[in-house]
C-alpha cells in the first residue's frame, strides 16, 4: 500500500481500510451506476505507464541530433538570418569608419559617407571595372532575352516572366549603349577603331 495515494486515471479511489473501488455515479439518463470493487493489486490499463525504450527513442531521433556528444561544443552565439548578418557587418563597418574618422585619418573625406551609406564603399572602386561588370550582366540578360525571342518565334509557349524578358530587349540595348557598349557587350571605342 503506497503511503501517498496516487490518483488513478480510471477513477479508482482507495479507502482508509485499503479497499479500492470506483465510486457510484449517475448516468446521462438519470439512472445510477453501482460502485465497482477492485481486486487488490489490479492496475487498469489506463494507469499502466508506457514503457519508454531509450534505444528506440535515440534511433527515431538519430538524424536531427548531429554528432553525438558535440552539443556541448557548440557556440552559444545564435545564427540569424542573412539580412541580420548583413546588418551586423554594416554596423561593424560603420563603427570602424567612425573610429577612423575620429582618429584623424578621414579628415578630407566627403560628407556623403555619413549620410547612412555603406562605409565599405569608401574603398577605392574602379569605375571602369564597375561599368564592365554591369555590361557583362546586361549582355547576359540580353542573350537570354534573344534566346527566348527565338524560342517564341519557333512557336513555343513562354511563361509570363519569360515574355517580360523578351519585351525588355530594347531597354537592355539602351542601357548597354548608355554605358558605352554595343549590343554584343564590346566597348564602342574598340568597334569604331576597326
Amino acid at each position: 500500500m503506497p503511503s501517498v495515494p496516487t490518483p488513478s486515471k480510471a477513477g479508482i479511489i482507495e479507502t482508509n481500510t485499503g479497499e479500492r473501488h470506483i465510486p457510484s455515479s449517475v448516468r446521462a439518463d438519470g439512472s445510477k451506476r453501482k460502485e465497482i470493487k477492485i481486486r487488490p493489486g489490479y492496475k487498469p490499463p489506463e494507469d499502466v505507464e508506457v514503457y519508454k525504450n531509450r534505444t528506440a527513442d535515440a534511433f527515431r531521433t538519430r538524424g536531427g541530433g548531429g554528432v553525438p556528444g558535440a552539443d556541448g561544443l557548440k557556440d552559444d552565439k545564435e545564427e540569424g538570418s542573412s539580412s541580420s548578418n548583413k546588418n551586423a557587418k554594416r554596423r561593424e563597418a560603420r563603427k570602424k569608419a567612425k573610429a577612423a574618422e575620429e582618429s584623424g585619418v578621414g579628415k578630407g573625406k566627403e560628407p556623403s559617407s555619413s549620410s547612412g551609406k555603406e562605409p565599405a564603399a569608401i574603398e577605392a572602386v574602379d569605375p571602369e571595372a564597375e561599368k564592365e561588370k554591369k555590361a557583362r550582366n546586361l549582355k547576359k540578360k540580353l542573350k537570354q532575352a534573344k534566346e527566348l525571342k527565338e524560342k517564341k518565334e519557333g512557336g513555343a509557349a513562354l511563361l509570363p516572366e519569360q515574355f517580360a524578358k523578351v519585351i525588355k530587349i530594347n531597354e537592355l540595348i539602351r542601357e548597354l549603349d548608355a554605358l558605352g557598349f554595343d549590343q554584343e557587350g564590346e566597348p564602342k571605342a574598340k568597334t569604331e577603331e576597326n
